[in-house]
């Protein structure tokens, strides 16, 4: 509010974490302005349909009328603006360049990175609301991973030549957590045995979390969140044991699923409903009735409620302490978001608790919460680089579909066959703590029982007891009883796709020079190795059976 009112600039951008008071300061601004008389009328523009009545019921609360169903012609009498959304200005740019330039108006862009989402979004809102007398942006998760400008956002030149996005005002995670403004986040992941037939017939079975291929960790991925297996009944009885650790502290403390569709999360519920006897309030899309019943539940001490991505953004239900992520979406911007459901906090103390699968991506999101990005405009690309926040274009159109058609595609190309869960770690302000455990184990119960009021400090020396008291634990017991893998979570690095390529690129070069030495095929080679060491085609191959084939190759050069 100083920094705004001392400069009074035409755009500003704010970039606040979820759940550090961004529409509290936006209309705090705009009731400034419309009593000193620096504009006359106030438009916001949200996301989606529900942001957009939720932003309408938050200006009633400090005495700013919008009209959240505007569609066209004059406003009435008794509003002084409209809240509207993204999609609608898409719509009818001209309308509302027209009503703002009748009239000297502040346009409120509330997670203005989704002006970026299509370019005919982005172009609808520079022509829309170019004429502005003044216009705030805000976000709670500036990057992108495409490169269309965002309108109205400022973006330097750094000194490798590359444009970011420039933040008048940050206040990151990190920041609002020293505050006490957000809650610590307590990451619990789950990895296990996972087997699956892929679209040529093959069965493979590999544990989450080791190094396998892109599309070997999708399909394992897709076979954990299953609701035929065994992990998503485990993950969740876990989740709802938590829940109960953490209502002994924050009674009404509520839990959220987001789930990839709706036959998965109609399927979730259902399991909701088995494991705990009570109904899950379940979200299926961006309609009327959803946007109820998310009201209803975030009034309610009810303790579940499944949803289909629309709960990732933006969605006020301040008594979600316990999330599960059951989607396949990878990109960092929905992760934050996300993760952004949990952590708004309400009394010092409280703390979040986030299930996931022990994806290495998901994991490095989850490592790097407290690290503040701006948007990337150029994106320079080595050659064999990865940019983890270079994901698909089709993954963020995925993360903004408000249907959830089936596009048929990739659903049939492989089949889950069964899974287990196993508990693998805890992650917790870029550290990680906890040995593998079965589901129900007093090992795993350690970890689910951490009170839900603890301040950050205390959940670090916490999480550090308890590990210590399970290698002690783990000693005791003879190899004989060790069905697990003994190694603290510090120790068990997860090996990230780059590392696997290197393994592959490690094992052809041993197979050329081995070609060179028996004069056999390639191919050939490989097919021997393969009979010898069991496995798919390397392509497929997880790390331990390449290392394998390494170690083979290399046993029959010598004796060579």
């Amino acid at each position: 509010m100083d920094k705004y009112v001392q400069e009074q600039p035409r755009d500003f951008l704010a970039v606040a974490t979820p759940g550090a008071g961004k529409t509290t300061f936006a209309l705090t601004l705009a009731s400034w302005m419309l009593h000193h008389h620096v504009v006359q009328q106030v438009t916001v523009v949200a996301p989606t349909e529900h942001l957009k009545k939720q932003w309408a019921e938050a200006a009633a609360r400090i005495g700013i009328k919008l009209d959240p169903e505007y569609s066209a012609g004059p406003l009435s009498k008794e509003y002084q603006g409209v809240a509207v959304t993204y999609a609608g200005v898409g719509v009818r740019p001209m309308l509302h360049r027209n009503r703002v330039e009748q009239r000297k108006t502040l346009v409120i862009l509330d997670e203005i990175h989704h002006a970026g989402d299509s370019k005919s979004w982005g172009e609808a809102c520079l022509e829309a609301f170019e004429p502005a007398t003044r216009r705030l942006a805000l976000t709670g998760t500036p990057f992108r991973s495409d490169t269309n400008p965002i309108p109205f956002v400022t973006y330097e030149e750094g000194n490798d030549g590359i444009r970011r996005s420039a933040a008048d005002y940050t206040y990151g995670y990190g920041s609002a957590l020293g505050d006490g403004v957000v809650r610590p986040v307590i990451f619990l992941s789950y990895s296990g045995q996972m087997r699956w037939r892929t679209k040529a017939g093959d069965e493979i079975a590999a544990r989450l979390g080791e190094p396998m291929t892109k599309d070997a960790v999708s399909q394992a991925w897709r076979t954990a969140l299953d609701p035929r297996g065994d992990w998503m009944p485990n993950v969740l009885r876990a989740a709802d044991q938590r829940l109960t650790e953490v209502r002994k502290a924050i009674p009404d403390a509520g839990a959220l699923v987001i789930a990839t569709d709706q036959d998965q999360a109609r399927a979730y519920a259902k399991l909701i409903r088995d494991i705990t006897g009570n109904k899950a309030t379940l979200v299926l899309s961006d309609d009327s009735g959803a946007s109820q019943r998310i009201d209803d539940f975030s009034q309610s001490d009810d303790r579940w409620m499944v949803a289909v991505r629309m709960v990732s953004e933006g969605v006020d239900v301040p008594r979600l302490a316990v999330g599960v992520y059951a989607t396949t979406i990878s990109t960092p911007l929905f992760f934050a978001q996300a993760v952004g459901r949990f952590v708004r906090s309400r009394r010092r103390g409280e703390t979040a608790s986030v299930f996931l699968p022990t994806v290495p991506m998901l994991l490095g999101f989850a490592n790097e919460m407290e690290v503040e990005r701006d948007h990337v405009l150029d994106k320079p690309k080595k050659d064999g680089e990865e940019d983890p926040y270079a994901e698909s274009e089709k993954e963020m159109d995925e993360a903004n579909k408000e249907q959830d058609e089936d596009t048929g595609e990739e659903q049939f190309s492989f089949e889950a066959l069964e899974s287990e869960a196993v508990f693998d770690r805890v992650l917790f302000d870029g550290a990680e703590f906890g040995m593998q455990a079965h589901p129900g184990s007093e090992e795993e119960q350690d970890y689910l029982g951490i009170p839900g009021l603890l301040e950050p400090d205390q959940v670090q020396l916490l999480l550090q007891k308890r590990q210590a008291r399970q290698i002690a634990h783990s000693r005791k017991k003879p190899d004989s009883e060790a069905d697990l893998l003994e190694l603290p979570a510090e120790r068990r690095p997860v090996v990230s796709h780059k590392e696997l390529l290197e393994l592959r690129k490690q094992l052809n070069t041993l197979v050329g020079a081995y070609v060179h030495q028996t004069g056999k095929p390639h191919g050939v080679i490989h097919n021997e190795l393969r009979r010898a060491c069991g496995g798919p085609p390397s392509a497929e191959a997880t790390a331990g059976q390449i290392r394998q084939r390494i170690d083979k190759v290399r046993e029959w050069a010598t004796r060579g």
